[in-house]
């Protein structure tokens, strides 16, 4: 089992993420595109290699994400239609996602089995997250679906201010 922490940094052109372990060690780094059109992440290990791309879908009705690790499409994450409550469906095989999707916290399932959680530390200065997760091997998948959740939050907040 690992367990991550997402901190976005508050006052960051493009939006950048660290991620680290309970250690205080980096393990990720996350760079979003700062102009670029779609709107995308990269995810990479300390060393700078990309591990995994999260890509905002342009022309979509409702947000939708794509994440791909290694090169290969592994999940698409999409907003659907309600009117209270935030509601997401998730397109990767064999995984299951139930919880409070707006307040980030929730599990993440497969085959009846909990492979991660993922919460939302309240009251830090900027968004922090911790991601546990129990099979190592979901660790940058899981990640990724941190980052597009917290996009779709972004988004939803800029064009509710601004309305």
């Amino acid at each position: 089992m690992s367990t991550l922490y997402v901190k976005q940094k508050v006052f960051s052109i493009g939006e950048k993420f660290t991620v680290t372990d309970g250690a205080g060690t980096v393990r990720y780094f996350v760079q979003g595109s700062f102009v670029r059109i779609p709107k995308s992440f990269s995810i990479t290990s300390p060393d700078g290699t990309e591990v995994a791309r999260v890509a905002h879908e342009p022309f979509a009705l409702l947000p939708r994400f794509t994440v791909d690790v290694g090169g290969t499409r592994q999940m698409t994450i999409r907003k659907q239609w309600s009117f209270f409550k935030p509601r997401y469906a998730i397109d990767a095989p064999g995984l299951q996602v139930d919880g409070d999707w707006w307040n980030l916290n929730f599990t993440v399932t497969r085959q009846g089995e909990q492979v991660a959680r993922i919460h939302q530390e309240l009251f830090t200065w900027g968004d922090t997250y911790e991601i546990d997760v129990n099979d190592e091997a979901l660790e940058v998948l899981m990640l990724a679906l941190v980052v597009a959740v917290d996009r779709v939050k972004a988004m939803d907040n800029a064009a509710s201010s601004a309305g």
